[in-house]
């Protein structure tokens, strides 16, 4: 599947008005550390050796494909990184659908620091806007029922952050960020624990008031079980369509019901289509194709 099989750029609207922002002090981290990486022990001696000092020159951001826009701010705070004097225009923002062709920023500026900074900014708005791209193709195959789209914790270490933002740029709701936030108990809890209904009274009798707990199961006679300790939420792990009906007429809207396992762009249709109010899938993190954006580049 190819980014360029996205549904048309008109095909929605832009879903900024509902994006949370990023800490600027998260990106700047992220970008620092990819610079020092990238810049080495003597800087950017390719720029050093052919590029005069006062050289100055334009450059533009520009979509080779169809998607979504993420990550403009890592672009900008890596030109600004490099040269503060740097003017950065923002002509398209996080959480808007493009064309091939299109111009997501310009900037201007000197051209060493244009360059030096070129490959970072290009690494973190192309991962951040394929995530948001795959994310909104899935959101538009499921478009016509209630069900939502959510993220993983299969995501790329040191950029869950990041990656979980995409994922709201493109359409997509949050799974839990880590291990701390929420109870989740998986199979193997329960192999380790005895049985789902044990499994889920340890952990009502751990969890804070405000702790949501969900548990997943893989058969139905779990379900029944696990309905019987009134969790928060149930993961149907692996289900079929037939079965995820049967699964969302036993909790009949007692709890939130989440349909895992076997999710990709071809099934996704049909497991929404069963009822249930999420659909969890790591592809859009981990199999998320890079959405291809070049720096055009002019001399001033």
């Amino acid at each position: 599947m190819t980014v360029s099989s996205f549904a048309p750029v008109s095909a929605a609207p832009s879903t900024t008005a509902y994006l949370p922002e990023l800490p600027r002090l998260l990106v700047d981290r992220a970008v620092e550390a990819a610079l020092l990486e990238d810049l080495g022990r003597a800087g950017d001696i390719t720029a050093q050796a052919t590029i005069p000092p006062s050289a100055r020159a334009i450059a533009t951001f520009v979509t080779r494909r169809t998607g979504v826009v993420a990550g403009i701010d890592f672009a900008r705070r890596a030109m600004a990184m490099m040269d503060p004097a740097i003017r950065f225009s923002e002509l398209i923002g996080d959480g808007v659908r493009v064309a091939p062709g299109d111009v997501i920023a310009r900037v201007e500026g000197s051209a060493r620091a244009v360059l030096s900074a070129e490959r970072v900014a290009l690494n973190y708005l192309g991962r951040l806007s394929g995530v948001a791209s795959a994310t909104r193709m899935f959101a538009d195959r499921i478009a016509h029922t209630k069900t939502k789209i959510v993220c993983t914790r299969k995501t790329t270490p040191g950029l869950r952050a990041f990656e979980k933002y995409a994922v709201r740029c493109g359409g997509g709701a949050n799974h839990r960020f880590g291990l701390d936030d929420a109870i989740l108990i998986k199979d193997n809890h329960i192999a380790v624990c005895g049985s789902v209904a044990q499994a889920i009274r340890q952990a009502r009798a751990f969890a804070g008031h405000l702790v949501k707990i969900e548990v997943e199961v893989d058969r139905l006679d779990q379900l029944v079980e696990a309905m019987g300790e009134r969790p928060d939420a149930v993961l149907l792990d692996n289900m079929g369509p037939e079965t995820l009906r049967e699964a969302v007429a036993i909790v009949a809207g007692r709890a939130i019901t989440e349909a895992s396992g076997g999710v990709g762009p071809d099934t996704v249709a049909a497991i929404a289509e069963s009822g249930v109010d999420l659909i969890s899938t790591g592809w859009i993190t981990h199999s998320a194709p890079v959405l291809d954006i070049g720096l055009d580049i002019d001399v001033a």
